[in-house]
């Protein structure tokens, strides 16, 4: 399940980060991370996704 996440965050990170953690507020800092720059969230992203 872990892997199928992964991928989702490399395509859209908030959704990838929603699906692991909710509307907690990682969820909004991976949003803020996403529209400075893509990279950032997904970098973000996966590391929640890796650390959860």
């Amino acid at each position: 399940m872990d892997l199928i996440r992964i991928l989702i965050a490399i395509l859209l990170p908030p959704l990838g980060v929603f699906l692991q953690v909710g509307f907690a507020g990682a969820f909004w800092l991976n949003i803020l991370l996403t529209l400075l720059g893509y990279i950032p969230g997904i970098i973000h992203a996966v590391w929640i996704i890796a650390k959860r």
